[in-house]
């Protein structure tokens, strides 16, 4: 068959194929990724039937992770990652040092040699920047606080793998008794390459492409717009991997945040997405193409052994480490919920052990059967955190264990004014919107206290003598900690998904008087939320609407009348 046609066939077969066990899945219930899964193990070698080119569908697949993690790097600002870094870096660094060690023992004792162990420990230790986005995306979380600290983690996780794929050949080999050593200077090369990418990207690239962005956009033209974006996107990647060694995925990544800074960023996501989401289609088919279900049937314990390492042990590790820096039990059921799973660098670092003819084949089998395995279950896991979260939440001691109450930054000082808790605004949602609101009751003098998850953000309000709160604003204790009992307002401005409900409930009882506002980003929410009499419910879109409405008016002297004639 002619490359062409095999190209064309395989891509037929494949999106087709997973269109229809996606629709059976859904049908069931269950998320249309495990269709696309079991799409590409039907589609693969180890199955009867049709066999599709699994080399092209790798291929295609690396740019389908190239585009997601461009994606993300569009949802995913440099401010972002530094806002993070005090939890992600220490905190995902731990986490893999944890998970690796634990995976190098259980293979030890399988009676593997060092250097197969130390891969098979370092495959199961990094999780799936795809997989994550996809699950935060579906759940309306990837902008949220837990989002980008999610994320954050990820791809500091993706960053120190770039490091271990340049130190693997040659450490696996002399821990394998093999004639080999570490090269300083390889090491050194690498680091240094990848530094000048990076500042390259933050000094020249952040500047370079918003601007090229914005000049296709005058043109008018939507293709060449979209063109540019998608050029822009796999140009990087392709040229960081080149010219820098830096991995496609990472060049990506770094290729949304430079476009983010532009303001066309929101169109360049809009643009790209049919095309993200029908290449990450693509991914999870191939990743099935590489499964031979044989592994269940000759080594089931050991596959357990293995899923019970990613999909429990990751993710008690990272929920255990975030607890120890004190941040709320949501964000550490959410970060541990992404990292119980494994995907694009355990398949990278398998197939560089077997190749080395360090790891077994059966190691391979072993991470790509726990990999597919942890990624359809993946979703089930963030499923559990609601119903564990308020489980955890009704045994009031354990929940005061794991929230933290203790912590200083989920209380006010001692040193603040007494006289300021009293009648004050509890604003809850600093970023975006809740920002420009801080910002004008400071200016007419109006007293605020303000009430987020995120502990730097809070660390930096104190620092400039504001009053805030850090922890999870549906728990009653951070509310009590805001003085919501003596507020005379109770606004909420976040856009994550909180528990307004519950929120309002716990202020009423605390300050039956208490007059409050709420923030809803969506019609149906809304509605509800007014039936329960909540407060006064400020939906988006209405409220944008009614702003624009108003400018027309105000322009066409405040008749309706004359509005109606436009046009």
């Amino acid at each position: 068959m002619h490359p062409e046609l095999n190209l064309v066939t395989t891509i037929a077969a494949a999106l087709g194929l997973a269109l229809m066990v996606g629709f059976l899945a859904a049908k069931l219930r269950l998320p249309p990724l495990v269709g696309y899964l079991v799409a590409g193990i039907l589609l693969g070698p180890a199955t009867p039937g049709y066999i599709a080119d699994v080399a092209i569908a790798g291929q295609l697949a690396e740019i389908g992770v190239m585009l997601l993690m461009f994606g993300v790097g569009l949802h995913f600002s440099l401010k972002d990652l530094l806002q993070v870094r005090r939890i992600v870096v220490p905190g995902a660094l731990l986490q893999m040092a944890i998970s690796t060690a634990a995976g190098f023992a259980l293979a030890r004792w399988w009676g593997w040699s060092s250097g197969a162990a130390l891969i098979f420990g370092l495959s199961i230790s990094v999780a799936s920047t795809v997989v994550l986005l996809k699950a935060l995306e579906a759940r309306g979380i990837l902008e949220t606080v837990n989002g980008r600290i999610a994320v954050g983690w990820l791809v500091v996780e993706d960053l120190a793998m770039v490091l271990v794929l340049v130190l693997m050949p040659p450490l696996a080999k002399s821990m394998s008794g093999a004639s080999a050593s570490i090269s300083v200077s390889e090491i050194s090369v690498t680091v240094s390459l990848a530094v000048v990418f990076i500042a390259l990207m933050l000094v020249l690239g952040r500047r370079l492409f918003p601007w090229i962005l914005w000049q296709v956009s005058k043109t008018g033209s939507r293709e060449l717009f979209t063109l540019c974006v998608v050029a822009i996107a796999v140009g990087i990647a392709y040229g960081s991997s080149r010219l820098f060694g830096v991995s496609f995925a990472l060049g990506a990544f770094f290729a949304g945040m430079v476009l983010r800074e532009s303001e066309l960023s929101h169109r360049a996501a809009e643009e790209s997405l049919p095309l993200r989401d029908a290449f990450s289609v693509l991914f999870f088919v191939s990743v099935g193409m590489l499964f031979d279900p044989r592994i269940l049937l000759d080594h089931p314990f050991q596959v357990l052994a293995v899923l019970a390492l990613i999909m429990v042990f990751n993710g008690l590790v990272t929920a255990g480490i975030i607890l120890a820096f004190r941040y709320p039990l949501n964000t550490a059921l959410t970060v541990g919920a992404g990292t119980a799973q494994i995907g694009e660098f355990s398949f990278v670092l398998v197939a560089m052990g077997v190749a080395m003819g360090v790891l077994p084949p059966e190691g391979q089998s072993l991470v790509l059967g726990a990999a597919i395995l942890s990624i359809a279950g993946n979703q089930f896991v963030f499923r559990a955190t609601g119903p564990i979260l308020g489980w955890v939440r009704r045994k009031s001691r354990l929940a005061r264990i794991l929230e933290r109450p203790a912590d200083p930054l989920a209380m006010l000082p001692n040193s603040t004014d007494r006289q300021f808790l009293s009648g004050q605004v509890v604003l809850v949602g600093f970023r975006g919107v809740g920002e420009r609101i801080h910002a004008r009751l400071k200016a007419q003098g109006i007293r605020c206290v303000v009430v987020d998850p995120s502990r730097e953000l809070v660390e930096e309000l104190r620092r400039s003598g504001n009053p805030a709160v850090s922890g999870d604003p549906a728990d009653p204790m951070v509310l009590v900690q805001a003085h919501i009992a003596k507020a005379g307002m109770l606004l909420v401005a976040s856009s994550d998904p909180v528990d307004l409900r519950q929120m309002v409930q716990i202020a009423k009882t605390l300050n039956p008087t208490i007059e409050i506002a709420l923030r809803s980003e969506n019609r149906e929410e809304a509605k509800f939320l007014a039936s329960e009499n909540s407060g006064r419910v400020f939906e988006a879109e209405q409220e944008l609407s009614e702003a624009m409405v108003s400018h027309v008016l105000e322009r066409y002297g405040g008749g309706r009348e004359e509005v109606s004639k436009i046009g």
